[in-house]
C-alpha cells in the first residue's frame, strides 16, 4: 500500500474535540478502543500504563494487533499506581481533565481516590467513562470478556449454532462498547456546556451484545419461532443472496428487489429466465431457491471474479468478493481514501492500521502520532503539572516511575 495524501485528513487545529483533555486508566481493547475515538477526534489523551507498560504491548498471537491498533494518537504515562505518590500524580492529572475513561472491574479506582464521586467532588465538571461488563442490575459485579457475553447474550448461539456456538471473530462488543461509552462522554460534553457539570458515563459489553441481537429477540416474538442459527443451513428471504463460485474465486451477490432481480436476469442470466413467471417477485423467488441457487451457479461459475464484480457494478448490483482481512491491505478504494494509517510501533516496526470511519466535509481524521513508547510522555507531562527535576527524580528513585 501507498501512503493517502495529507489532503484527505483534517488538520489538527480543525479537529472538533481540540482542546479536551482525556485520562485513560485502561486496558485491554475496550477502554483503549474509547480512548482512540476520542484521539482521532483531537483530544489530548493521556494513557496511564502500569510501571511495567500495558500488557497488550507484550501480546503475541491472535493479541499481536491489539497495542498498535488502538494506541496511536496518545501520549504515555507509565506509572505505579499502586503507590501512593503515584496515585497523588494521577489524581492531580485528573483534577485538571474534562474526561477519565476506565474499565477497571466495577469499583476498582475507588483504592486510589480515583473513583467518580471523590474526583468530581473537586472537578464538578470531570465527565468520567466506566466501561464494563454489565450496566445496572444482579449481574453488575461480574466480570466479563468480550467473548463471556458473546455466549450468554445468544450471539455465539446465532453465529454458529445450538451444537457449535461460535464467537464473532472480531472484538465487536469490546469495539463498540467502548464506542458507545464516547457516545455517551459527548453527550454528556455537550450537556455540561449548558449546565457546568459532568456525568458518570457507563457502557456494558452486555447490553452492547443485546443490541447486536435485538433483531433476532424481535424475530422471534413477532413470528413465535427461533431464527436459525447462521451456522446452519440458513435460507435466506431471497432468492439469490448466497456465495457464489467464479472460475478463480467466491462472490457473494445480493439481489434483493424485483428491480434488481430484473436486472440481474437481463445482464447475466439467459432471456427466458426473465420471461419466467415463476421468477416474477422476490416471493417468487425464494419459494424458487431450490433449482434457481444452483442455475445461477452454474452460470457464474463460468465468470473470473473481478471480471464479474465489474459487471455487477456496472449493473449496480450489491456484491462482494470473498477476501481474507490482509487482502485489505491492497484494496484500491481503502489506500486511495485514507482508511489504512501506515503507523510505526515503538519497536521500528510498521502496520497498516484502520482510520476512523468517519468523514467531516469529505474529510478523514488521521494520524498525528504513532502509538507511544511506554513512558515516553512521563516527563513531559510531570513537569506539565509542576514537577521540578528534584521531585521527578525522587519518584524514580522510589520506583512510581520507570
Amino acid at each position: 500500500m501507498t501512503a493517502a495524501p495529507d489532503s484527505l485528513f483534517m488538520d489538527h487545529a480543525e479537529l472538533p474535540l481540540r482542546g479536551v483533555k482525556v485520562l485513560e486508566l485502561s486496558h485491554m481493547i475496550m477502554g483503549p478502543a474509547a480512548g482512540l475515538s476520542l484521539a482521532d477526534l483531537g483530544a489530548e489523551v493521556i494513557k496511564v500504563e502500569p510501571i511495567d507498560g500495558d500488557r497488550t504491548r507484550r501480546l503475541k498471537g491472535s493479541g499481536i494487533g491489539y497495542f498498535p491498533v488502538f494506541n496511536r494518537n496518545k501520549k504515555s504515562l507509565s506509572i505505579d499506581l499502586k503507590k501512593p505518590e503515584g496515585q497523588a500524580v494521577v489524581r492531580q492529572l485528573a483534577l485538571q481533565t474534562d474526561m477519565l475513561v476506565e474499565n477497571f472491574r466495577d469499583g476498582g479506582l475507588k483504592q486510589y481516590g480515583l473513583d467518580y464521586e471523590s474526583l468530581s467532588a473537586e472537578n464538578p465538571g470531570l465527565i468520567y467513562v466506566s466501561l464494563k461488563g454489565f450496566l445496572s442490575g444482579p449481574y453488575k459485579q461480574r466480570t466479563a470478556l468480550d467473548e463471556v457475553v458473546q455466549m450468554m447474550g445468544g450471539l455465539a448461539y446465532i453465529n454458529g449454532g445450538a451444537d457449535s456456538p461460535q464467537r464473532v471473530a472480531p472484538s465487536v462488543n469490546d469495539i463498540l462498547g467502548g464506542t458507545f461509552g464516547v457516545v455517551g462522554a459527548l453527550a454528556a460534553l455537550h450537556d455540561r456546556h449548558k449546565t457546568g457539570r459532568g456525568k458518570h458515563v457507563r457502557a456494558g459489553l452486555f447490553e452492547n451484545n443485546l443490541l447486536l441481537v435485538a433483531q433476532f429477540i424481535a424475530q422471534y416474538q413477532l413470528t413465535g419461532q427461533a431464527p436459525e442459527p447462521f451456522g446452519a443451513k440458513r435460507a435466506p428471504p431471497w432468492g439469490v443472496y448466497d456465495i457464489f463460485d467464479t472460475a478463480d474465486g467466491r462472490v457473494f451477490v445480493a439481489v434483493v428487489s424485483d428491480a434488481q432481480w430484473r436486472t440481474f436476469a437481463q445482464k447475466f442470466l439467459p432471456p427466458e429466465w426473465a420471461a419466467d413467471s415463476r421468477l416474477a417477485t422476490a416471493v417468487d423467488r425464494e419459494a424458487a431457491r431450490a433449482w434457481l441457487v444452483p442455475g445461477v451457479g452454474e452460470i457464474l461459475k463460468k465468470w473470473k471474479t473481478d471480471e464479474l464484480c465489474a459487471a455487477l457494478e456496472a449493473a449496480n448490483l450489491s456484491f462482494g468478493p470473498i477476501r481474507q482481512p490482509h487482502d485489505l491491505l491492497d484494496d484500491a478504494h481503502l489506500n486511495v481514501g485514507g482508511a489504512l494509517l501506515k503507523t510505526r510501533l515503538p519497536d521500528g516496526g510498521e502496520v497498516s492500521t484502520a482510520a476512523l470511519p468517519i468523514e467531516f466535509d469529505g474529510l478523514k481524521v488521521g494520524k498525528r502520532t504513532d502509538p507511544p513508547a511506554q513512558g515516553g510522555d512521563t516527563l513531559a507531562i510531570l513537569h506539565g503539572l509542576g514537577l521540578d527535576a528534584a521531585r521527578i527524580e525522587a519518584l524514580r528513585a522510589a520506583g512510581v516511575i520507570a
